[in-house]
């Protein structure tokens, strides 16, 4: 008797990881009262970011892709935080939450809220097992560190980080040693290349856009997630009927309207993201018929308008061109809890 032949799932072309605190939650974590009714919270009672489960959906639409995940929640949560994934329809591959508990029982006090000894070797292990062509797009937020992280790991990966530098960093992020020896180990897996695309940060804070400019244009700030869904439509991630049915989930649910959609799209065009192409895709899906675009029918005219003043933009300026991180100096302005740690002990 033969065994039919096994089909394995083709690797994935594309890669997207995503943090979950104010990246795809809405969570608040500022105060001990945060953190407890954060801590007993049921799925049903927890709130994704409008747009974010749509935005992980569509971008899963075509097959070829994997949701990496790796949140600073502990790992007691894991099944309220799966349930809750599972009620917004997401679909997930990696899944990695943090061992507060271990931590905390092993006299760990740093880790409890340090970012970059958990979430860099996190990201590093699980690269050294991806194939080397395929993109990576990672989510994050201006709570905690993951622009500082995310962009490190992208340069760590690419050849533009050296072990002396990465020596002082993880360093002066005080990272443990066992921590930075997992740092150090991964990264000597994983074949030089430069995969990561973007890198998307969440303004949970409402910080402003220009704090992130010495990362570079890799680095896109974003306000909401119809920002992010226009840049990968930009990008070829997303196609215009997509970005519609996440511009139509947020006018849904959660009280979105084409007035801030377009405040939104010209603000990524004050910044200079070059979108001209997917205004040009978004005018053609946005005039032709779309039932999607009945959800949006009480407000004619603005769409209409909208629609003019899509077709009318000009050329907007260039891309700044890429140049180096200086990772040494950001990391004061990215990490100053974790560093006046390190001084202090």
């Amino acid at each position: 008797m033969s065994l039919p032949d096994r089909i394995d799932p083709r690797p994935p072309r594309r890669i997207y990881r995503w943090d979950l605190d104010k990246t795809y939650l809405q969570t608040e974590f500022d105060s001990l009262r945060d953190l407890l009714r954060t801590a007993f919270q049921k799925a049903h009672e927890k709130q994704a970011v409008p747009g974010a489960s749509a935005l992980i959906r569509e971008l899963a639409e075509n097959g070829d892709s994997r949701l990496c995940i790796v949140s600073g929640s502990p790992k007691q949560m894991r099944s309220v935080l799966e349930e809750k994934l599972k009620l917004d329809g997401v679909v997930w591959d990696e899944f990695v939450l943090k061992d507060n508990v271990g931590n905390l029982m092993r006299g760990r006090f740093r880790a409890l809220r340090g970012q970059v000894g958990y979430k860099l070797p996190a990201i590093l292990e699980s690269r050294a097992n991806a194939p080397v062509e395929a993109e990576e797009v990672l989510f994050g937020d201006d709570a905690e560190a993951d622009a500082f992280i995310y962009s490190l790991f992208a340069d760590m990966v690419a050849g533009r980080v050296d072990e002396r530098v990465l020596t002082q960093i993880l360093s002066a992020a005080a990272v443990y040693p066992d921590e930075a020896e997992r740092v150090r180990a991964a990264w000597k897996k994983i074949p030089v290349s430069d995969p990561v695309r973007r890198i998307f940060i969440h303004l949970d804070r409402l910080t402003p856009p220009a704090h992130f400019a010495n990362y570079g244009p890799r680095v896109v700030p974003i306000f909401n997630y119809f920002q992010a869904a226009l840049v990968l439509l930009a990008d070829g991630h997303l196609t215009a009927p997509q970005v519609i049915k996440i511009a139509v989930e947020m006018v849904q649910t959660a009280g979105h309207n084409i007035i801030t959609l377009s405040n939104s799209f010209q603000d990524l065009l004050r910044r200079g993201l070059p979108l001209q192409q997917a205004a040009a895709a978004l005018v053609q899906a946005l005039e032709g018929p779309n039932a999607l675009m009945q959800a949006l029918r009480p407000m004619p005219d603005i769409i209409s308008a909208f629609t003019k003043r899509l077709a009318a933009l000009g050329t907007p300026p260039p891309p700044p061109p890429v140049q180096a991180v200086d990772y040494l100096e950001l990391l004061h302005h990215a990490l100053p809890r974790t560093h006046k740690a390190r001084k202090t002990q």
